[in-house]
């Protein structure tokens, strides 16, 4: 079983030395790899790594069985997410071997229709609250009209994000191998964006009744807010800004 660990917070990055040999495929590993979920189950993991010249990232598989890798579960405190079991773990001239050559992680084809996929997850848990919000509306005989103004809201944004889902879908199937970059941001920044609305939105409507009283509810939107900070915010509108600031075009 493996899993695949490639954020890279400030405080926690994972180094290698060049192998002596010089091919540069067998290393040993050092430091610390947040965010690692289901790090405690698998038998191997790969992982985004640095060279100790300032190279990278590399790609590097390690058995996490072997006694250079700690996993700790220490630092997560959170109520939202507890169980993607994301945990930190730590290299100590861990045995590893490379794969390809530095970016290939980054650069290889799908990497940014994945950071898309990651959106229509995003996407799916927005509407998991919104349907609360539906549900409480066809429950009253005369539902307030606070609640549906909230409704209404909720379904603009969501159809906003739901038609750039579909209109990216479309537009990586018919171009499979071609840049997905600013498709992907555009899809990240609108899912954030409609989630917040959701989560704002349901809950000035509902009050404090299903944050309390309603475990599915309260779980969703406990989960929801640490789910879409992968999101990278300002960052990720300034990268959209550099790739659309020579000529896209929003002419219908």
């Amino acid at each position: 079983t493996w899993g695949t660990w490639a954020a890279e917070p400030p405080n926690a990055r994972v180094t290698f030395d060049e192998d002596p040999s010089g091919t540069q495929k067998n290393v040993r590993l050092d430091g610390h790899k947040a965010w690692c979920s289901g790090a405690e189950h698998v038998s191997h993991g790969l992982l985004t790594v640095w060279c100790a010249d300032g190279s990278g990232p590399w790609l590097a598989q390690v058995a996490m069985r072997q006694p250079g890798v700690r996993v700790s579960a220490s630092a997560w405190h959170s109520v939202g997410m507890a169980g993607s079991a994301a945990v930190d773990v730590f290299f100590d001239h861990a045995e590893a071997t490379l794969l390809g050559q530095a970016g290939d992680y980054l650069s290889r084809a799908g990497f940014w229709q994945g950071g898309a996929g990651i959106a229509a997850c995003w996407y799916g848990g927005a509407t998991a609250l919104a349907d609360a919000l539906r549900a409480a509306c066809t429950a009253d005989k005369r539902p307030s009209p606070f609640r549906l103004a909230a409704l209404g809201q909720v379904d603009l944004a969501l159809r906003h994000t739901s038609a750039l889902l579909r209109e990216a879908a479309a537009w990586v199937d018919a171009h499979p191998e071609a840049d997905a970059s600013a498709l992907a941001l555009r899809c990240r920044l609108s899912a954030e964006q409609t989630a917040t609305t959701v989560l704002d939105e349901t809950g000035r409507a509902l009050g404090a009744g299903p944050f309390c009283m309603d475990a599915r509810f309260a779980r969703r939107a406990a989960d929801l807010p640490v789910f879409i900070r992968q999101s990278h915010a300002d960052r990720d509108f300034a990268a959209l800004g550099e790739r659309v600031v020579t000529g896209s075009t929003w002419a219908l």
